[in-house]
């Protein structure tokens, strides 16, 4: 037997649908979602994934601005930017592209977002009200990895699940929405005993650690669903190529389901990430609009 594959590409077709159905909408009412990208340095592969995330935006009908600054400049003006993106009520969404030029503390700069415009889910405060199991802006790849499972398994309740890796971007949330639907959740790291055992035991993989092809056989139950977030670059047989975290070839004959590297969980990152733009506009409108009845009932109109 062979693995089912697990088509992010299709999946992320359908979320960017249901997105651009979503702007249509908020468009009808006078609002235009607008994801603003802050841009710092030279980085090839951010300008790649940047170039991405604008393409998507124009897709689904979401104005994309973009804020490019050079690698000297400095923590004070990012913070500047961000200050004036927080400030205006046209923007509804801010991702600031990481990794920052190793001068700039990227924590100082994430927790200057707006809570409410953190497309990326990574201010404090998302992070607090996801494991607090709160309705809050969730980090994109952990979100795609819940729709792809719910996708393959429909209801996940009582699942055991494994993530391997305890990363703020991946591990941690996943473990979060993980438990939020009723799953039974071990996380995995470099400082796990037996950690080939427990995944061994688990329905469902979840690996993130950044190292290719780590994840053998021996890590799977037969029957299990693997969901590989890793993108490893590597040069093999001449040439480079893509791999995740899971050894694809082991795995394929013993798992269920698995998402291949790549067209598996990348597309469903930026598919996400236009969501939460999406999801980000609507609750800043409804907060606005809630303020204004509240200023009109506190006032007659006498006043």
């Amino acid at each position: 037997m062979s693995a089912q594959l697990i088509d992010g590409k299709a999946a992320s077709a359908q979320v960017l649908a249901e997105v651009a159905a979503d702007v249509a909408l908020l468009k009808a009412e006078g609002i235009e979602p607008a994801l603003a990208v802050v841009l710092v340095g030279d980085d090839p592969a951010s300008h790649v994934y940047v170039r991405n995330k604008v393409l998507r935006a124009g897709e689904v009908g979401i104005l994309s601005l973009e804020h490019r600054l050079p690698a000297d400049t400095t923590a004070a003006a990012v913070l500047e930017v961000i200050t004036a993106l927080n400030a205006d009520p046209a923007v509804h969404g801010i991702l600031v592209q990481l990794p920052l030029p190793s001068h700039i503390d990227e924590n100082l700069v994430l927790q200057a977002i707006d809570p409410r415009k953190d497309v990326d889910g990574f201010h404090s405060e998302n992070v607090g009200g996801l494991s607090q199991g709160r309705a809050v802006l969730t980090p994109c790849t952990p979100a795609g990895c819940m729709r792809l499972l719910r996708d393959t398994l429909g209801d996940l309740r009582g699942k055991h699940a494994v993530v391997i890796g305890r990363s703020n971007i991946v591990g941690k949330p996943m473990a979060a929405l993980l438990l939020a639907a009723d799953c039974t959740v071990t996380v995995l790291h470099s400082r796990s005993n037996k950690p080939q055992k427990l995944s061994g035991q688990a329905d469902i993989v979840i690996a993130a650690v950044g190292r290719p092809r780590m994840i053998g056989a021996d890590w799977i139950k037969p029957g299990a669903v693997v969901i590989d977030v890793g993108i490893n670059r590597i040069e093999e047989d001449g040439r480079n190529r893509l791999v995740g975290d899971v050894d694809f070839d082991a795995v394929l004959p013993i798992a269920a389901a698995i998402t291949p590297v790549p067209g598996g969980v990348g597309p469903m990152t930026i598919a996400l990430l236009m969501q939460n733009t999406v999801t980000a506009a609507r609750q800043q409108q409804s907060a606005t609009s809630a303020l204004a009845a509240a200023e009109e009932s506190a006032c007659p109109s006498v006043c």
